[in-house]
């Protein structure tokens, strides 16, 4: 296990896609986002991702520095297509038009077609959170089948995130941000890595068997080589039995299909899409009970004599809360092989010794 100061974290991942074509704006800000997710305790959605990033930039998955165009623009409701740039680029755009629309109608709703990995969900929530506005999100990943559906065994849906964030006066927003099924993939890449084991019958192999195993999901793989979820012979299990696979559907056909991202489907280019909702709690609630609300209700969920192992119980948002603080003040730790992967990333796209060196100090 490595640990690594937040700020050499996001300098060096900066530097591996400054020397993949993105320009030094774009390599900070994908550095900045996936940082972000580890020190949330996300790192499934973190710096893991770096050689994955630069292996679909290498095989034209995603675009560096692409400018996403709006497609329909009404006053209340937006399509944009990401044209296949980066998440951290393209995703930005649409959740400002968003925010911009929502600001002078009091309800506002985006589609996002087209997107690279658009990473945590939980960062675009707390975008809209900061402006002082609920945010509902619906997301696909067109062209990545891991998960079967409640009942069956063979690899249908994406891992299909729902999101919603809330804002609160004076505190950090409440942010519920979840996959459907039960890890996210990234978590599979983690375990895979050396990170963090799987939960028990996370997955489902060919023959109904339950696992534990990243090789289910995955094949054969040496421990810094690539992970490649075509080449297994099982899936991710959706959560909560017919509940999550039903959510996971939904999630499908308003992330995907209704922003012409499309449902996931095989043999298709990777894409995020994204159907989001823009609430002003002002317009609705001029009295301003919301605020005091939430608060009383999140203090008498908190209080909740706890079962036996459990020191409290949580509201959305309270573990990203103390991993933050926790991981800020000692440094992300990344298993050996996450970043051995990260470090053979690095050195393919030429960044140097010195910079890798210097990530560590």
């Amino acid at each position: 296990m490595v640990t690594i100061k937040v700020d050499n974290l996001i300098d060096f991942v900066a530097d591996v896609f400054g020397h993949a074509e993105s320009s030094a704006e774009e390599a900070r800000r994908i550095a900045t986002y996936l940082t972000t997710a580890n020190l949330t305790g996300h790192d499934s959605h973190g710096v893991i991702r770096v050689p994955v990033y630069i292996r679909w930039k290498k095989t034209g998955n995603v675009v560096p520095n692409q400018t996403a165009e709006v497609v329909v623009d009404t006053p209340s409701l937006a399509v944009v297509d990401g044209k296949f740039g980066y998440g951290q680029t393209v995703t930005p755009v649409a959740v400002k038009l968003g925010i911009e629309k929502c600001k002078k109608a009091g309800l506002a709703a985006v589609a996002l077609r087209n997107a690279g990995h658009i990473g945590r969900v939980g960062d675009w929530a707390e975008m809209a959170a900061a402006e002082g506005l609920v945010s509902v999100h619906f997301v696909n990943a067109a062209g990545s089948l891991l998960v079967a559906p409640f009942g069956g065994v063979e690899k249908r849906l994406s891992t299909a995130p729902y999101c919603v964030g809330i804002p609160r006066e004076g505190q950090d927003p409440i942010v519920l941000d979840f996959a459907t099924s039960i890890v996210a993939e990234g978590k599979c890449l983690v375990a895979s890595r050396g990170g963090k084991k799987l939960p028990k019958g996370a997955l489902i192999d060919a023959d109904g068997t339950l696992s534990e195993d990243p090789h289910v999901l995955y094949g054969p793989y040496t421990p810094d080589g690539p992970r490649d979820h075509t080449k297994g012979t099982g899936a991710i299990r959706a959560f909560g039995e017919h509940k999550g696979s039903g959510l996971a559907f939904i999630c499908e056909l308003l992330g995907g299909a209704l922003t012409g991202t499309g449902a996931t489907a095989p043999n298709r280019q990777f894409a995020n899409g994204m159907l989001a909702f823009y609430i002003d709690p002002k317009v609705v609630d001029p009295a301003n009970f919301f605020d005091g609300e939430i608060a009383r209700y999140s203090n008498f969920i908190r209080e909740t004599k706890p079962v036996a192992g459990v020191d409290q119980v949580l509201i959305p948002g309270d573990p990203e809360r103390m991993t933050r603080a926790e991981r800020t003040k000692n440094g992300i730790p990344l298993p050996d092989d996450t970043w051995a992967a990260i470090v053979n990333t690095a050195r393919e796209v030429g960044v140097s010794e010195v910079s890798i060196q210097r990530a560590t100090a």
